[in-house]
């Protein structure tokens, strides 16, 4: 049996991680909130909501996704060995099927009559519309015009599986704009529909919600690597947007004091260029967003600050508020990695391993070949290669001049 465990006291009662989190949303919209919670609290003691997981990690998705020793990776580096906990076997290709397995569940048992969300890279659209294929509910996906035409075979994968599309031309005209447009179209019935959140962020209990049903990617790497080592990792590394998939991996590793968890953000064009760069945990302060309180890039006039990262799912100007909670008590080591770093490490692992990384999972490559190097060759940095890069092969290729 898949049983998510208890987390306690992260959130406390009132979706609070610390400072962080919450829920900051209009008296009408806290009754939605509050209702989910309570649904939720119902469904994960179901015995048959259980079983009904564990199946589908299964025979679904293809859990457990095993983890690789990158052997002529970490040959090639010197110094510490590199292993890839491999989240992009999964069906649909990333880690973001786990949780959209459980919000779709969790729609079907509330009696939902449309899931709504944002995508940025089009990994969480794809999964959640496969999701709600599934379940047998309808589906609809906001995206920035951006990033539709970046990330144009997710696109074409989405509408496949039934979805409708909704370009999101706005603004940037990316992740933040489609979390915009996807909450408005949600606030116009909150009672009918469920807004499937796409990562550990917004008002309580998402950001509780998807860390736990992204948990089982933890647990299943730490139970591996014990397996096969007799020891854990030094190193945890994963890559830091909103955050869904280094909550998932570094929450079974949060009491090993040992073991270094490593969040890595995008510096794009360089954390000294206001607006070209993402990384909100290194250069960002206390505010709120998108229904929550978590560290945001702001402009001087406290409205959410532009964002670039050549990785779409990256872009956002907030951060879920369990991470913003882990940086101040140091628990997380938070670090960024620039553009020109993340397709070195996306090209580097394609050609010495013949894995193809997705531009959000090549961050935390880059950051692992960027330390490994100056470690012990008897050191291990496990990394959470959290999704596959064929959505990205045409626009690294057309950027590269392949």
């Amino acid at each position: 049996m898949s049983s998510l465990p208890d987390f306690a006291p992260m959130p406390d009662a009132d979706g609070y991680f610390g400072p962080y989190g919450g829920q900051l949303v209009p008296p009408h919209l806290k009754q939605a909130m509050d209702d989910i919670t309570a649904a939720y609290g119902r469904i994960t003691q179901r015995q048959d909501f259980q079983d009904e997981l564990a199946q589908l990690h299964a025979d679904y998705v293809g859990r457990p996704s095993p983890i690789f020793h990158a052997r002529r990776l970490s040959d090639q580096l010197g110094g510490a060995q590199i292993h890839l906990k491999r989240e992009d076997l999964n069906h649909t290709g990333a880690h973001k099927i786990n949780h959209c397995l459980g919000e779709a569940l969790l729609a079907r048992f509330m009696g939902k009559k449309k899931v709504i969300a944002e995508t940025g890279a089009g990994q969480h659209g794809v999964a959640l519309a496969t999701a709600c294929a599934l379940v047998g509910i309808p589906c609809e996906i906001h995206m920035g015009q951006v990033d539709i035409e970046k990330e144009h075979p997710n696109v074409t994968k989405m509408r496949i599986l039934g979805c409708t599309l909704v370009p999101v031309t706005r603004g940037a005209a990316t992740l933040k704009e489609a979390v915009d447009s996807a909450f408005e179209e949600y606030l116009t019935n909150p009672g009918d529909y469920f807004y499937a959140i796409g990562s550990v962020v917004g008002p309580h209990p998402f950001p509780m919600m998807v860390r736990d049903f992204q948990s089982i990617v933890g647990r299943e790497a730490r139970q591996q690597f014990l397996d096969r080592h007799g020891r854990l990792p030094e190193m945890v590394v994963a890559c830091v947007g909103g955050g869904s998939n280094a909550m998932g991996i570094f929450t079974a590793f949060l009491p090993d004091a040992d073991v270094r968890l490593v969040g890595v953000e995008p510096s794009g064009e360089g954390v000294d260029k206001p607006g070209r760069h993402a990384a909100t945990l290194s250069v960002g302060k206390p505010g709120e967003i998108h229904g929550m309180k978590c560290y945001v890039l702001e402009n001087p006039d406290g409205t959410p600050a532009a964002v670039h990262s050549i990785a779409s799912g990256l872009d956002y100007p907030g951060v879920g508020p369990q991470h913003s909670y882990l940086k101040d008590l140091g628990r997380v080591d938070y670090q960024s990695v620039t553009d020109r770093e993340c397709l070195d490490a996306f090209m580097t692992l394609s050609r010495v391993e013949g894995i193809i990384p997705a531009l959000e999972s090549a961050h935390a490559v880059a950051w692992a070949m960027r330390e490994a190097p100056g470690l012990p060759a008897d050191r291990h940095i496990l990394v959470n290669l959290s999704g596959r890069g064929d959505k990205d092969a045409d626009y690294v290729a057309q950027v590269l001049g392949l």
